[in-house]
């Protein structure tokens, strides 16, 4: 079962001024208003939301929709996209796994990982019983994931009221919010290193393989963090 008292601590954790809550609604409400622009239906959707729940995957996936692409090609671009949740996987498990813990609940689990809640996981995993972790991610994955569904169904629903720049400005919320956490992480020479280097490289890159910078740029951060010699002291 469900240990209630985490799970609520872990509800509990996007309600205040670094929830990620109204970041990630802004976004999925440019979302769902894309979502009906493009043609798809209210179902279709929520469902995307509610069973793929990664942002710039489903943007990727509607793209390439609309032109025309394959199911294979939709799927592996959507699957490159979303590679990036293998590392923060990779990074979040030991804090997590205990061996009180069923398999059910991992398996549950991974379908809440993004950057919001691995942020908000990141930032008060510490203050949580190794035992009850779990429950305490299960919460904020609900939260986050429930927020994402309710947005999107909202911004297809209010679709015809929002233009183009409305929904510009909604969609660049959340990856607003993601730099903020990002800065509001630098809390060792590691992980302000890879930041910093990932901020400035970034635009540089764009100037020339702007397809690329983004990927080019984050590897040479990350990559110069990882060969700092030092006690890394993130999760």
């Amino acid at each position: 079962m469900i240990h209630t008292k985490s799970y609520l601590q872990g509800l509990k954790s996007l309600i205040g001024i670094r929830s990620p809550a109204l970041a990630l609604a802004a976004s999925f409400i440019a979302l769902g208003a894309i979502f009906k622009q493009a043609g798809f239906s209210l179902e279709q959707s929520v469902a995307s939301s509610l069973f793929t729940y990664a942002l710039p995957g489903q943007l990727v996936m509607t793209e390439s929709y609309l032109l025309g692409a394959s199911l294979i090609n939709i799927f592996i671009s959507v699957w490159l996209v979303n590679f990036r949740f293998y590392p923060m996987t990779v990074a979040l498990m030991p804090a997590l796994q205990h061996k009180s813990q069923p398999r059910w609940k991992y398996y549950l689990s991974c379908h809440f990982l993004a950057v919001s809640s691995w942020l908000i996981m990141k930032d008060g995993y510490k203050k949580i019983d190794k035992k009850h972790r779990l429950d305490y991610w299960i919460g904020i994955g609900s939260g986050t994931l429930s927020s994402a569904v309710l947005s999107t169904l909202f911004g297809y629903l209010i679709s015809d009221y929002l233009n183009n720049n409305m929904m510009v400005a909604l969609a660049i919320v959340n990856p607003v919010y993601f730099l903020c956490m990002m800065i509001g992480a630098m809390k060792n020479i590691k992980t302000t290193i890879a930041i910093i280097i990932g901020i400035i490289l970034g635009p540089l890159f764009y100037l020339s393989i702007p397809e690329w910078s983004i990927l080019i740029a984050g590897f040479i951060g990350g990559t110069a963090a990882f060969l700092m010699k030092g006690k890394n002291n993130d999760i």
